[in-house]
């Protein structure tokens, strides 16, 4: 959602550094999401792409990497008659040692001559696809070497994790606030570059059936649900150390909450959209104590298993990973918004690996009408839910209560149903598109403002701390199944469950659904 002063910004005109452009998220993200620009014509004609990285690589082997990756990934596939070439003489590669301050100022001359070639008006946005640890000594050579001398804009896109807690996150962003403003840094987080993220707001906001409702009046609990049907793989090593809270709750689960739960802000601008969202995290209650933490929150981390015929490890069995490690693979907990609008509504979140279903869904849970009450008397009525499906399908459903068809007043669960994913399929833009085009043209309204990423970090903090303090609260949970059931009880004391995401079989609802 940006204002009329950035719809009028293109993505023209500027030098794009990947650094890391020989890692995987450079082939299956970075590279796709570039040639998907291109072939909308959101790149034009004016501007290079630089790829760096250490490994020795010709222009000529790295263009054909990147044609592989694209054949692979992107959703448009290369095609001669279509530009391919005019696309990919853009690339060029260079060899760059991070920690070489003469590498950056070699950078620099050839920078100007691709800038030269291309007339580009000196304006460089700089991806860094590297581990953390290296943002701020890749900033200090940037200055150090030349590369923010040129008299356009620069711009530092940054990945997570951005630090391991609050003080490690402080230290990282006082390296790059040396070098980079504020308005110059756009931290990533691919979430909020999704379809369905992005359009919370347009359906809270633009729908007088929903925001009126959206409240503590109304609505009885939101769920939100990050289920992954993979484990680690081949990230056992980086994985042991930052686990689901750090992986997926610090930034991903923190975010869909703030979408759910920020005030209309007075504006379309990016600033005011990003101040709503951090008075959410503000008004997040802050567990401290171990009591408390136990009560709301529970940690596991999946055993051995099966699913669907097939035998999974257990995460202790994983290669890289310590045969007795406390690192948590699943998270859920009972969050609450101290807030006017939400005060006394509980948020229950969860995500997890070695999940049944591959699925992230918001739903919002509305309470249901007075017991004993018109049709209430004999019948079992369910609540009003809308859910919104982020991934891997994209839509929105509404369930509501109607009477069945037939001579008795029965009345039924039935659904409405928009399949964005059935409509669209799978030409829908990637998250990398839209926050790599955001980023180019200066709109901060995806990205992770400081202020925003600090309270996130203060209130996971404890949770960690308090977590090493009693390394014995792990629960552990079969591969292939939806976690420790004590997750389940966090819901089941205030009369709640966890509601089907889709994918996963209904046995308590009996679905009529109207499509589109």
């Amino acid at each position: 959602m940006t204002d009329n002063k950035h719809e009028a910004v293109s993505a023209h005109e500027a030098v794009y550094f990947i650094f890391g452009a020989t890692g995987d998220l450079a082939r299956r993200k970075l590279f796709p999401a570039l040639y998907s620009l291109y072939r909308e014509g959101k790149l034009g004609e004016r501007f290079a792409i630089v790829g760096l990285a250490r490994r020795p690589r010709t222009n000529e082997q790295f263009r054909d990497d990147v044609k592989a990756s694209i054949e692979e990934f992107c959703r448009y596939k290369p095609k001669e008659s279509e530009g391919w070439n005019a696309f990919v003489e853009h690339f060029t590669y260079q060899s760059l040692d991070t920690g070489n301050v003469e590498a950056f100022k070699q950078l620099k001359s050839h920078t100007e001559q691709l800038e030269a070639a291309y007339d580009i008006p000196g304006n460089r946005l700089f991806y860094l696809a590297l581990a953390p640890e290296l943002f701020g000594s890749v900033s200090r050579n940037l200055r150090e070497g030349g590369m923010l001398e040129s008299a356009g804009w620069h711009r530092l896109v940054i990945e997570k994790p951005f630090g391991y807690d609050y003080p490690s996150a402080e230290r990282l962003n006082e390296e790059i606030r040396h070098v980079f403003r504020e308005d110059e840094v756009f931290r990533i987080d691919h979430y909020l570059g999704k379809e369905m993220v992005q359009n919370i707001e347009v359906i809270r906001l633009s729908n007088a059936f929903f925001e009126p409702l959206w409240n503590n009046n109304h609505i009885a609990n939101v769920q939100i649900t990050l289920a992954e049907t993979v484990g680690v793989e081949e990230r056992g090593a980086y994985y042991n150390k930052s686990g689901a809270l750090r992986d997926m709750v610090q930034n991903h689960m923190l975010q869909m909450l703030t979408m759910i739960a920020m005030e209309p802000p007075s504006r379309l601008d990016p600033e005011d959209i990003r101040d709503e969202k951090v008075k959410v995290l503000r008004s997040v209650r802050v567990m401290e104590t171990a009591e408390t933490i136990s009560e709301n929150i529970v940690r596991g981390q999946y055993s051995e298993g099966v699913s669907k015929g097939k035998e999974l490890k257990g995460y202790r069995q994983e290669d890289s990973v310590d045969p007795a490690s406390g690192t948590e693979t699943f998270f859920a907990a009972r969050l609450f918004v101290d807030n006017f609008r939400w005060a006394g509504v509980p948020f229950y979140v969860r995500t997890g690996k070695r999940l049944p279903v591959k699925s992230t869904e918001i739903v919002i849970e509305f309470k249901n009408v007075p017991n004993n009450v018109l049709f209430a008397r004999k019948q079992d009525l369910q609540p009003n839910l809308l859910v919104i499906r982020v991934n891997p399908m994209e839509g929105i459903y509404i369930k509501f209560n109607a009477k069945k068809p037939g001579n008795d007043m029965t009345v039924q669960p039935v659904s409405m149903e928009f399949c964005q994913s059935c409509q669209v399929g799978l030409n829908t833009p990637e998250a990398y598109e839209r926050l790599i085009f955001d980023a180019a043209r200066g709109d901060h309204t995806y990205f992770t403002r400081w202020d925003e990423l600090a309270v996130a970090w203060k209130l996971i903090d404890p949770i960690a701390a308090a977590w090493r303090q009693d390394p014995e609260g792990l629960q552990f949970y079969p591969a292939g199944s939806w976690g420790p059931e004590k997750s389940d009880a966090l819901l089941d004391r205030e009369g709640y469950f966890w509601w089907p995401v889709n994918g996963q079989e209904e046995d308590n609802v009996v679905w009529v659904t109207a499509s589109k």
